[in-house]
């Protein structure tokens, strides 16, 4: 099963700005992972269509099965 990390932010513009992390690390930190997150938006190293990343909204871990088809 494939997990991925999805972090959510507002940008300036009240929007939420996701970014997602393949395969994070388990067991999943919500300390660290809120503290990234701060980092983030005071390091101002993302910004979007909406502006620069001005706050958390929160965090979300997805898993999805994945199955390939064989093509004929």
């Amino acid at each position: 099963m494939e997990k991925t990390l999805e972090l959510q932010f507002f940008n300036q513009e009240g929007k939420i700005v996701r970014l997602f992390i393949e395969n994070p690390i388990e067991p999943i930190n919500e300390a660290a992972i809120s503290a990234a997150m701060d980092a983030i938006i005071t390091a101002n190293v993302f910004t979007s269509s909406g502006g620069d990343l001005v706050a958390k909204k929160g965090a979300r871990l997805l898993a999805s099965e994945v199955t390939e088809l064989v093509l004929a």
